[in-house]
């Protein structure tokens, strides 16, 4: 029986789930949304914390700061309260307003910006936020995710050996990029133990990540408006970049056979399911997808009829991925 002190003590980290229905091939979807922050964020707030307190970084009563579309604000939210930090996260109107609610119902100053960067959009706008408290009078303490080892350390030490513990035989690996910590951590963690296996790299249209076009986006979670720190595509096989539409789409198939999960994981979900029917005819890879994040948040948006119609202009409760297949 498990019995912890703190949130971040707590994590499924051996869930997965058979979506073979989805596409015909045999996909293994590994859950990391089953932690008192709903995310796979908690692995890596937990991670950069922890260094922070051991270098002497943070004192009791120390202020954070953080830009965060939402996970990893929870994430740090949850840990900051159960060990006496102040927090502020800075985040932007594509937030959920659950999200929102959760981090303050934690004790977390939450800013919104909602006016973009004409260069670097909304990622840059709270980037430029983050700095001016940072550089404040009250001296906030950023952990910068987007260039903090810590954040891909942690996927390096944990979610890469759990795949392969649980999937020796594993050949290719769908990982979402937001700021590339999971992808980071795990594909450094299977280029040393594993070679062979394919690390495919998830990413939104609009994303700037790897070198693409910026356009807006609606969903939190995957993709950047500004090229993470911590990246290196030396590590990355091949990148499937995925429309936010798709992303609706595959989480109302999903939901339709119960699983509710968030936009994060649709985006990864679909681009498995893509990058296998192109280049996987004989469907005998071994495939983990690494799902990010459960879909509670996201009932005022990506299951929302209403919403959907409105953000991309077409009538997503008409499409037939929202109804069950009688196969």
């Amino acid at each position: 029986m498990p019995v912890i002190n703190t949130p971040q003590e707590f994590n499924v980290d051996d869930l997965y789930v058979d979506l073979q229905w989805l596409s015909g091939h045999p996909i293994y979807l590994k859950c990391e949304g089953f932690n008192f922050a709903g995310s796979i964020k908690l692995k890596a707030a937990a991670e950069m914390l922890a260094t922070a307190e051991r270098a002497g970084r943070l004192r009791p009563g120390a202020r954070l700061v953080e830009s965060s579309s939402g996970n990893m604000g929870i994430a740090i939210s949850l840990i900051a309260a159960a060990r006496g930090y102040r927090f502020t996260c800075v985040t932007d109107s594509r937030c959920t307003a659950a999200a929102r609610r959760l981090m303050r119902a934690l004790g977390t100053e939450v800013h919104v910006v909602t006016e973009p960067d004409p260069v670097e959009g909304l990622l840059g706008a709270r980037l430029a936020e983050v700095r001016r408290l940072r550089d404040g009078p009250e001296g906030h303490i950023w952990l910068n995710q987007y260039a903090n080892e810590g954040n891909w350390l942690a996927h390096f030490q944990t979610t890469g050996p759990e795949m392969l513990k649980s999937f020796p035989g594993l050949d290719v690996v769908f990982l979402g990029a937001g700021t590339t910590g999971t992808l980071m951590g795990c594909a450094r963690y299977l280029r040393q133990a594993k070679p062979s296996v394919k690390v495919v790299a998830i990413d939104s249209v609009g994303s700037v990540t790897f070198g693409t076009p910026a356009s807006p986006r609606s969903i939190p979670g995957l993709g950047a408006g500004v090229r993470p720190q911590i990246l290196d595509e030396d590590f990355v096989d091949e990148v499937v970049h995925i429309a936010e539409p798709e992303t609706v789409r595959t989480c109302r198939r999903l939901s339709a056979r119960g699983f509710v999960f968030g936009g994060s994981t649709g985006t990864v979900v679909a681009g498995a399911v893509a990058w296998l029917k192109a280049n996987d005819p004989d469907r005998t890879a071994t495939a983990v997808a690494v799902s990010p994040d459960l879909g509670d948040r996201y009932l005022d948006t990506i299951y929302s009829d209403e919403w959907a119609t409105e953000t991309y202009g077409i009538d997503l409760a008409a499409s037939p991925a929202t109804r069950r297949s009688a196969s």
